[in-house]
C-alpha cells in the first residue's frame, strides 16, 4: 500500500466517522452523563495535546523554555489574570530563558 492510499482511506474512514456524529439523535446529549463525557474529553484532548506539544519535539522528549512558559500561563490563568497578560507573560518567560539560560 503506498502512502496516497493510506492517506486516502484515513480521509474516507475520518470523513464516515464525521457523517456517523449525524446519525447520533440530540437528545442522548441533553442527558447528564453524556454531555458531561463529551465535555471533559474535549478538555482532555485539549490538555494532552498542549502536554505533548510542550515537552516533545519530533520523537524526542525535550524539556525547553516552553515548560515553564506554560506553567506561568496555568498559573495566571488559575488566578483568573487576562487573557493577554497570560500570553505575554509566557512569551516573556520563553524568551528570558532562551535568552539568558541558554534553553533553546
Amino acid at each position: 500500500m503506498t502512502l496516497w492510499q493510506i492517506v486516502l482511506l484515513a480521509s474516507i474512514a475520518v470523513l464516515a466517522l464525521k457523517l456517523a456524529g449525524y446519525l447520533v439523535p440530540p437528545a442522548l446529549f441533553e442527558r447528564p452523563t453524556p454531555a458531561r463525557v463529551s465535555n471533559m474529553l474535549t478538555v482532555a484532548l485539549l490538555a494532552a495535546l498542549v502536554a505533548v506539544n510542550t515537552v516533545t519535539q519530533r520523537t524526542d522528549v525535550v524539556l525547553d523554555a516552553r515548560l515553564p512558559a506554560v506553567v506561568v500561563a496555568g498559573v495566571l490563568l488559575a488566578v483568573r489574570a487576562p487573557f493577554i497578560v497570560v500570553i505575554v507573560a509566557a512569551a516573556v518567560t520563553a524568551a528570558l530563558l532562551r535568552a539568558f539560560a541558554g534553553m533553546a
